[in-house]
């Protein structure tokens, strides 16, 4: 979507980004405006200035300029000071490719019963030994930046997460360390202008309980509070997740894995140019007014494991 903004919501996602979201469509051009020129003042971001681009950023906080302006700066200061995870995006690349063939990470066609989108994760998948938490870290954000480009729906409705734990071992929980759950937190929580609407587990093994403890530590109060966990129940994961919308695998009426896999792959596929050249994307922190910023301010975790350490 370059260029200009062309809406594509229907009339009750219309009154909904304003009930919701504070979204005025006769004020939306203006908004996108200020923040770009903001956007151009800052000596220290390299940005995407398009309108739905700027958009997506001022929905996520509510149409609040300064919260807005304040997202784009962590965004893209997340962006550069993560490259383990923003570089080398390459759907083509044989270790990406590895790990797209397996599904780890699924947005599901259609939406839920509140016209949420939901992103199906299978976490107990992949050889942890083969591969490396940063590389399923990375699949994940090429997974989600190509769906918040390509999904205006999900920008007003947000997201479900549902993951399979299926085969988790204490190798997946030791990979997940505290430093890789706060940095993910950070990230989503701060960095991404989506509205994580909720948490669903199912299958959990015992070494779940020790990774989520550490993930769960660094969640706002309002995240904790969306977190269900189904155990092998999955008469209770429909609860929260609609059959209609889930895969066959899991009681659902919504394709095989192997099909929504396979379309997702064609998807990334198609946006192969885009993901490389969003690379270029990010911040120069030599040019930042005021301090610079590093990996240790934003995703450091001194402070939060000292109540950890018992003499």
């Amino acid at each position: 979507m370059g260029g200009e903004y062309v809406c594509t919501l229907s009339e009750e996602l219309i009154q909904r980004a304003k009930d919701e979201l504070g979204e005025d469509p006769a004020r939306r051009a203006q908004d996108i405006e200020h923040i770009r020129d903001w956007l151009k003042h800052q000596p220290h971001i390299r940005a995407r200035t398009d309108d739905w681009t700027i958009l997506r950023f001022l929905r996520g906080c509510k149409f609040s300029l300064e919260k807005t302006k304040e997202k784009l700066d962590m965004f893209y200061t997340c962006k550069s000071l993560c490259p383990e995870w923003y570089t080398n995006r390459d759907p083509q690349d044989k270790k990406m490719r590895e790990i797209l063939e397996m599904g780890v990470m699924l947005p599901l066609p259609g939406y839920d019963h509140q016209g949420r989108k939901v992103v199906f994760g299978r976490w107990g998948i992949y050889d942890p030994n083969k591969v490396s938490m940063d590389e399923v870290m990375k699949l994940g954000s090429l997974i989600f930046d190509v769906l918040l480009d390509e999904d205006e729906q999900a920008t007003i409705t947000g997201v479900v997460m549902a993951g399979d734990c299926t085969g988790l071992t204490l190798a997946h929980a030791m990979a997940y360390t505290p430093a890789m759950a706060k940095k993910s937190m950070v990230l989503w929580q701060d960095g991404y202008p989506m509205r994580p609407k909720g948490l669903n587990y199912i299958h959990t093994p015992a070494a779940f309980d020790t990774v989520f403890s550490i993930f769960k530590s660094f969640m706002k109060e309002k995240m904790k509070k969306r977190i269900h966990i189904h155990g092998s129940d999955l008469e209770s994961l429909h609860k929260e997740i609609p059959k209609e919308i889930l895969p066959v695998e899991y009681g659902g009426t919504n394709g095989t894995i192997e099909e929504i896999k396979n379309y997702w792959i064609q998807r990334v596929d198609a946006r192969r140019d885009w993901l490389l050249e969003d690379e270029k994307y990010g911040v120069d922190e030599s040019k930042r007014p005021g301090k610079a910023k590093t990996s240790a301010d934003l995703f450091g975790i001194e402070g939060s494991f000292r109540k950890l350490n018992v003499d």
